[in-house]
Formats: structure tokens, C-alpha cells, sequence
């Protein structure tokens, strides 16, 4: 597929072109920040967001970081329908209980039920010929989706589908016309993108429900789920069969890969049919004790409601006054957060692990969808903010993994681990929850797992071990490899500081360099290395290869500057703060082809910054820590105000798995974690008037940013507490201190507020 950027060169004075939307939405009334607690804010998020362009986010009914993801399917398969769904479709095959939301790989999909009239069809059919199957167009006019609740009309059918959930339960409700002939389709050979059905079976246990399972290969290569389906009325006759060619010819089975299920009985017009979808890792039986715990009832508005109030507690996290559209921005990027991880334990604690052994009634909630070179950079960061209570649970699950497979996971999806993308990026997150005072996890073991998982051999790390360096003749995307392995090492230091092991802080601190050995000052770029004396030739910075270079998902231009555990020390690299700034505006008005072979992920491109693509989302904020911080202000105003927007193609690039959104939340609020695991959040330009964030123990954090506007984006004072505040950054301690951060905004950069050399971030702050 041919790449597709949104590309924007321009000067850096002129990038405050956002300042446009924000205007047009200055007539709005503000959205209270305090004191109308009661309103519900999840009347902003609008689940569209994304579902255009290469968003890829999941569209449908859940809840937060629930096990079940409840939504529609579309006929169409390729890149942009990863999560099964893109707004570009008009077509329906049925409504799957498992999603990905914002990847680059499709898969799930699991157990697929199509509500149908008439005679029975059990393939999907095509869109040439949609007749041969059972699939059904429908119009967005006639779609609703909020948080929690989704409904369709599915046109071939006069059907009204409704869906809603609980953690570990999909709860559908179709109402049908009059028919004699009305069906529930039940599709366990159907996936999303790589799935590919292994081992299904289904049977009917008694007059209303039905069990089996549904083993699979694809991204993730051994899933393994289970499910109970039960329904309002009684089922007049069941069958399943087996697809046994593409003209749909069937054969009775209950076992297959082709397996189709099919319930049939009479309604009236205009009468409701509810069915309950359990979910399990574990067993059918496990399903169907998560259904009689979560959903012991038939009330489908009750868990409508119950599904948004639960949504509605998470985001009354955070209160923003702001206009209209950053309302949606924001509360929709927040909502994402929180797709996942996702739960992968049974309502009683048992799950199924990396070992695919069951491992009964865990002390922790088990989770799993961990895409960790993405969200360690920003989305884990916000949960040791927003969900702390959730944080020990996430990494007691990476913990778990570890003693399953030997190592930390990399991007773990249903018990399995896909060994996607590079470094080992769960040890940013585990570090960072370790520093950040949590202790709801055995930290001996944290550290006997972060520190084995750096001293393996593969993937390069023979390599890094030996040479200080991974050859590029011998390892595919070898800079970024060893860059990423770089920002872990340096985590593992901090960590060996904290627990006195004097010994591994030397060595993991001395790996932490590692990055310089990939610098050629000649050219100023990172670049492939072949030896000690040998760089790889020819060498062009603009040139990216998907998944053949020595680059993941980027080039030169973009990862040079991919240490944000040593900003200090790339400074020095590039030659002082002046070169250093000097290449920093470079990469925003650079102008290059990156070649017919460059990723897709490579999207929202400023000159050569790519905002679509994780490695970059640091960059913008690099300008602070050599005393240029309203040039982060003009950048990070202009992403938050144009490649974030209130549309369907609202998301510049793949949302990937929450950390799109999190890099949003953060610079809306006014700062960012560029160091993933140093406890310091640095200022860039708050995007609303006022907020106040919900802190543990109790405390609130209230910001203000006087003076705001699209103009006024420049931060000419800080006051914490009513104290001046000078430094552009704030730690973590700090603000989980609570009380009143003011920021005071210009229309110009102030000479003075962050340029003095000791109120610049750091890349080790001082022991508090």
C-alpha cells in the first residue's frame, strides 16, 4: 500500500496556524470545571473520532479496560480496518465480542452474532454480490455510538441492533419485525485481519443457551477463549454446521474451523430479543459464572446506564474548561486511554497464561493488550496519575509474564506473546511505577525481571553486550533497536540507584550511552553501523524501508533524536545547545521523500517530525532543556490544535493502543512526560482555560491558565501554590501534592520564564 502522510513544512515563527480553530470555537460557552460535578461528561466523547484516516480505533460498546469490546464488523478487510470497523463502510457482517483499537495488525474478533430474517445464510457474502450472504448495508444516519451503548439499523433486515457491556459480558438487544423466520448467527470462523479460526466448537446446553469455544492463529498465535451465550426467549431449534466451500454449502457439525451456528424462532413486530455474551479465558463454565455475576438480570437500559456511569467516574478524573471542540478532543483522547490494557481473568481471578496453564484465583486483576513500544512513552505515564489503582495491577501482569516465558512481555495479546516491535519497553513502565512509589508488587522480583530481560541474547543484545553496538549487517532496524535498548538500560540504572546495587548502576549507566555509538558526527544523523570503522552505505536521511532498514517505522531525521533519558548528552552530541537548536527547527521545515517503501505509520509529518508515529512524540518538548521553551509552546499548540480534531479522520496516525491520545491528554493540560521514567512532566502550552485533576489521597490539582487563547500560547509565568515557580517542568511528587498551578500566557515567548540553565529539566533530578 502506497504511503499516505499529512504533511505540513513551515517555518517555525508561522506554526500558529491551529490558532484558526481555535478561534472559530471562541464564541462557545466554556464548559464548567468545577461545581457541576453531577454533569455527565461522556456526552464529549464522541467514539467516531478516529474511526477515518489510519485511526483504526475500535467502535462499539465497552467498558473501562474491560475484557469485551462489543461492536460492529465490516464486510471490507485491509490496513485501515484493524479494528474491523472504518467510517468509510457502510456494510455489516455482524457484531464481534473482541477489538484491538488503533493498531497496525488486525485481530480478534471473536464470536460474531448477526441478527438475520428470512432464509438462512451463514457466509458473509460480498460486496458484488451481497445476496450469497448474510450481510447487511446500513447509513451513520441511522447509527448512534456513545460510551458504553452502540446501535444500527441494519437495513436488509429492519433489524435495530443495540449493544451495551459489562467487563466480562456483551449484552445485545435486536428488535425485530414480524417474521416466522427470525435468526441469531453465531460466527466462530470469522476474525479480524491475521485471525484465523483453529479449533471452534459450539452446542446448546439447554432452551436458552448455547456454550463452546473458539482457539485461533494470527497475530496473537495461540488465543484461546471460551463463551456462554444466553437468551431472553426460548430457542425454537439450533443447528450448527460447517462451511464447506465459498458457494456456502454446509454440513451439520459442532466442532470445526468453519463453524456456524444458527438460532431460530418467531417474533413480533417491534419485539425485543436480548442476549447475553460471556467471555472467558479459562472455560464455558467460567463464562457463564462472569454472566450470572455482572449481568444476573434482563434490564438492558440498566446496563446502558450503568456501563456510562462508569465511564462518566473515569473522566470526572479530569475537568477542562474549554470550547466545544476541545471538549470532544480531549474527553474522546481520554476515553481512549482507557480501551485498554484490557482484563483477561475470569470475575473469580482465574486466567489463562503465557504458558496457556490456568493459573486460579490470582491476588491481582490479570490484563493483557500491552502495546508497550507505543504507551510506555505517555499512556503508562498518566496512569500513575488518573488509574494508580490499576498500575499495580498492570505490572504485577507484566510480572506474571515474565516468570511464564523468561522475559518482561513486548506486546502481549491474549496469553500470548507477539514479540512486536523493539526494545524491551515494559521496563520504562515497570521502573517508572517502582520510582513512582508503587508498591502493590513484589519489587525484588520487578528487578530480577527488568534486569534478565536485558541480559538475553537475542534480537541484537549478544550484540550490545559485546560491542556496545548491534551491527547493522546483521540485524534488521539496528538503530532503533539499540536506541530504544538504551532508554531500558537507562531505566534499569535508576532503578539499581534506587536498591543501592552499585555494581549494575555502573553497567546499565555505561549501556545507557549506547546511543552515542550509533551517531555520525559527520553526517549528524543516527545511522546503521556495520563496525567500528564502518558506517552502511549509501546513507540518505530522508529514506525510510518498512521492516528492511535499520530504522522501525521511521528515519535519520526522526530517531536522531530518540534519547530522552540523556537529552544532556545529545546536546553534546550535536554540538551545544546553539547546533542543537539549530537541527531541532531543521526537522520541522525539512523537505525530503522518504521513498516508496516508507511505513504507513509515518503520517503527520512537519516538515520531517511525523507526529503519526510513536518515536517522535518527545521531540516538540526537547526545546526546554536548552532554554527555548516557546518553541515548544508554538509546536505543541500547533499539533494539539490541528492533528487532533473533532472528525471522523481526527486522529493524525494509528491511535495505537491509547498512546495517540495520551500525548494529547498531556499536552492539552499544559505538560509531558518526555522522559518516561525520570518523575518529571515538562511544560509545554496549556490548551484550556482551567482544569482540575482528581489526585490520589483525596487531593485535587487545580490548573489555570490566565490570559489563554490562541494568540496568548506563550507561558509567561508560573505560580504553584501561590509561590512563584520558575523551573518549566514539575515532578511527579509535586504534583501529586495537589493545590493551584497558574500559568500566566502571552502573545510573545518570555525572555526570561525557563531559559535560565537551572530551571531546565534534567535528565536525573536531584533526590527530593
Amino acid at each position: 500500500m502506497k504511503p499516505i502522510y499529512r504533511q505540513f513544512i513551515l517555518p517555525a515563527a508561522t506554526l500558529t496556524c491551529g490558532a484558526v480553530l481555535l478561534a472559530a470555537c471562541a464564541s462557545s460557552r466554556p464548559a464548567p470545571a468545577g461545581g457541576a460535578q453531577a454533569a455527565s461528561l461522556t456526552r464529549y466523547v464522541d467514539p467516531y473520532i478516529g474511526t477515518g484516516f489510519h485511526g483504526h480505533v475500535f467502535l462499539g460498546a465497552n467498558v473501562p479496560f474491560g475484557a469485551v469490546q462489543l461492536g460492529p464488523v465490516n464486510i471490507t478487510e485491509g490496513w485501515d480496518w484493524c479494528s474491523g470497523y472504518h467510517y468509510s463502510d457502510s456494510t455489516i457482517v455482524g457484531f464481534a465480542h473482541t477489538h484491538l483499537s488503533g493498531t497496525g495488525i488486525g485481530d480478534l474478533g471473536d464470536v460474531t452474532v448477526m441478527p438475520t430474517t428470512g432464509e438462512v445464510r451463514v457466509t458473509e457474502g460480498r460486496v458484488k454480490n451481497p445476496a450469497r450472504g448474510l450481510v447487511s448495508l446500513f447509513s451513520h444516519q441511522e447509527e448512534q455510538a456513545r460510551p458504553g451503548y452502540y446501535a444500527v439499523r441494519l437495513k436488509r433486515y429492519d433489524i435495530k441492533a443495540e449493544l451495551t457491556a459489562t467487563e466480562r459480558v456483551g449484552f445485545h438487544q435486536y428488535t425485530f419485525p414480524k417474521s416466522r423466520a427470525a435468526h441469531l448467527v453465531f460466527d466462530l470462523q470469522q476474525g479480524i485481519g491475521w485471525d484465523l479460526a483453529t479449533d471452534t466448537h459450539i452446542e446448546q446446553l439447554n432452551d436458552s443457551t448455547l456454550i463452546g469455544y473458539r482457539n485461533s492463529k494470527g497475530w496473537a498465535a495461540d488465543q484461546r477463549l471460551y463463551f456462554a451465550a444466553v437468551l431472553s426467549k426460548p430457542i425454537r431449534s439450533f443447528r450448527s454446521v460447517q462451511v464447506l466451500d465459498t458457494l456456502g454449502t454446509t454440513a451439520p457439525a459442532a466442532t470445526g474451523t468453519r463453524l456456524k451456528g444458527v438460532i431460530t424462532f418467531a417474533t413480533q413486530a417491534g419485539e425485543k430479543v436480548r442476549l447475553k455474551v460471556g467471555i472467558s479465558p479459562v472455560s464455558s463454565q467460567g463464562a457463564l459464572a462472569n454472566i450470572r455475576a455482572e449481568i444476573p438480570h434482563w434490564n438492558f437500559d440498566k446496563v446502558v446506564a450503568k456501563a456510562d456511569a462508569a465511564w462518566n467516574q473515569e473522566l470526572q478524573k479530569v475537568r477542562i474548561q474549554a470550547d466545544e471542540t476541545r471538549l470532544k478532543t480531549f474527553y474522546t483522547a481520554l476515553y481512549h486511554t482507557m480501551i485498554a490494557p484490557s482484563i483477561f481473568n475470569d470475575h473469580n481471578g482465574d486466567y489463562r497464561g503465557t504458558d496457556q496453564q490456568v493459573h486460579p484465583h490470582a491476588g491481582f486483576t490479570n490484563l493483557t493488550t500491552f502495546s508497550l513500544w507505543d504507551t510506555y512513552r505517555a499512556a503508562h505515564p498518566l496512569f500513575t496519575i488518573l488509574q494508580p489503582e490499576r498500575v499495580n495491577d498492570m505490572v504485577s501482569s507484566m510480572l506474571a509474564i515474565y516468570q511464564q516465558q523468561g522475559k518482561l512481555p513486548v506486546w502481549h495479546l491474549m496469553g500470548n506473546e507477539t514479540n512486536c516491535m523493539v526494545g524491551y519497553s515494559a521496563v520504562p513502565v515497570v521502573v517508572d511505577a517502582y520510582l513512582k512509589g508503587f508498591r502493590g508488587f513484589d519489587a525484588a522480583l520487578a528487578y530480577e525481571a527488568v534486569r534478565a530481560t536485558a541480559m538475553r541474547d537475542e534480537l541484537g543484545l549478544k550484540a550490545v553486550k559485546e560491542l556496545g553496538f548491534i551491527p547493522a549487517g546483521g540485524e534488521v532496524e539496528s538503530v532503533s533497536k539499540g536506541l530504544e535498548y538504551a532508554i531500558d538500560d537507562w531505566c534499569i540504572a535508576q532503578m539499581a540507584r534506587q536498591l543501592g546495587k552499585a555494581d549494575d548502576y555502573a553497567y546499565f549507566s555505561k549501556r545507557a550511552k549506547n546511543y552515542e555509538n550509533y551517531f555520525d558526527k559527520r553526517v549528524g544523523f543516527m545511522r546503521g553501523r556495520l563496525s567500528q570503522t564502518e558506517w552502511r552505505t549509501p546513507f540518505n536521511p530522508f529514506t525510510s524501508v518498512h521492516m528492511k532498514s535499520d530504522f522501525t517505522e521511521g528515519n535519520p531525521w526522526q530517531y536522531t533524536w530518540l534519547v530522552p533519558q540523556d537529552v544532556e548528552g545529545l546536546i553534546r552530541l550535536l554540538g551545544g545547545e546553539k547546533r542543537f537548536s539549530q537541527k531541532l527547527d531543521s526537522l520541522f521545515t525539512a523537505r525530503g521523500d522518504m521513498g516508496a517503501e516508507a511505513s504507513n505509520d509515518i503520517s503527520g509529518l512537519i516538515g520531517m517530525y511525523a507526529h503519526g508515529n510513536e518515536p517522535s512524540h518527545h521531540i516538540a518538548y526537547l526545546y526546554t532543556y536548552v532554554g527555548q521553551p516557546w518553541k515548544t509552546a508554538d509546536k505543541v499548540r500547533f499539533i494539539t490544535d490541528n492533528f487532533y480534531t473533532a472528525r471522523p479522520d481526527g486522529i493524525i496516525g494509528n491511535e495505537d493502543v491509547g498512546q495517540m491520545s495520551a500525548w494529547h491528554v498531556f499536552s492539552t493540560l499544559g505538560f509531558y512526560p518526555l522522559n518516561p521514567a525520570n518523575g518529571a512532566y515538562v511544560f509545554g502550552s496549556p490548551a484550556v482555560q482551567h482544569a482540575t485533576i482528581r489526585l490520589p489521597a483525596g487531593k485535587t490539582l487545580t490548573l489555570e491558565a490566565r490570559n489563554n487563547s490562541s494568540t496568548n500560547k506563550y507561558i509567561q509565568a508560573v505560580t504553584l501554590n501561590g509561590r512563584a515557580y520558575t523551573k518549566s517542568y514539575i515532578t511527579h511528587r509535586e504534583l501529586l501534592q495537589g493545590g493551584n498551578l497558574i500559568f500566566e500566557m502571552g502573545p510573545a515567548p518570555s525572555p526570561t520564564w525557563g531559559v535560565a540553565a537551572a530551571d531546565r529539566p534534567r535528565s536525573v533530578l536531584p533526590v527530593e
